[in-house]
């Protein structure tokens, strides 16, 4: 599994991107597992939106396969 982190995100987790081998999860486990790789996330992945090959994730209860890509885009401010 492919993670990209933007803008916030990136900056809690100090990287931009990351592979995972991991077989399919929930994306509630998803998160959990990605703030406690990462410290200072957690709080930020709150926020977050999660785009999982390029679709929006609506319920915590998605499964994402072990061959997906996922962005994680915290809030933007618009301008």
């Amino acid at each position: 599994m492919d993670i990209a982190y933007y803008a916030g995100a990136a900056d809690a987790a100090g990287i931009d991107s990351e592979h995972l081998d991991t077989p399919e999860i929930t994306a509630a486990d998803l998160v959990s597992l990605l703030g406690s790789r990462h410290d200072g996330l957690s709080g930020v992945l709150r926020s977050c939106s999660l785009l999982v090959d390029g679709a929006p994730v609506q319920d915590p209860l998605t499964r994402i396969h072990a061959e997906a890509r996922v962005d994680v885009l915290p809030p933007f401010a618009g301008g």
